[in-house]
């Protein structure tokens, strides 16, 4: 894991929105971070693009476990409850099917107990 660790370190993107990793196995990782003044809309609850991300974030990491460099080629997020400044957000990845070319996963995001988006996604593994 930690060539996962490694290739991750330096997504600025992540860094910029104060992003983390905290655990990254076979098939699963999982990120966080505090919900910032920076991450609000203009109605004051965060933004869904920095939930999105986030999940995203921790979906990249899981995908890349495997060894094969994995790309996203597809995503849906389902945006449950608004979340708002000082939230601490986890986002966990699970692989649900892992085949040569094509992996599957499962993403929830969650502040606290409460769940606040699920997303799906597939990755194309690299040759």
């Amino acid at each position: 894991m930690d060539r996962v660790h490694e290739l991750f370190k330096n997504d600025r993107f992540a860094e910029m929105c104060g992003m983390i990793i905290e655990d990254i196995q076979p098939g699963y990782a999982r990120a966080s971070m505090t919900v910032e003044e920076r991450h609000l809309n203009g109605l004051d609850v965060c933004q869904g693009g920095a939930i999105f991300t986030l999940a995203d974030f921790a979906f990249a990491c899981a995908g890349n476990t495997r060894g094969a460099i994995a790309v996203s080629i597809e995503n849906s997020i389902s945006f449950l409850e608004s979340v708002k400044e000082g939230e601490f957000l986890v986002a966990e990845a699970r692989e649900i099917s892992l085949h040569n070319k094509i992996a599957v996963y499962d993403m929830e995001v969650k502040s606290g107990d409460r769940l606040v988006a699920k997303m799906s996604g597939t990755v194309y593994r690299k040759s």
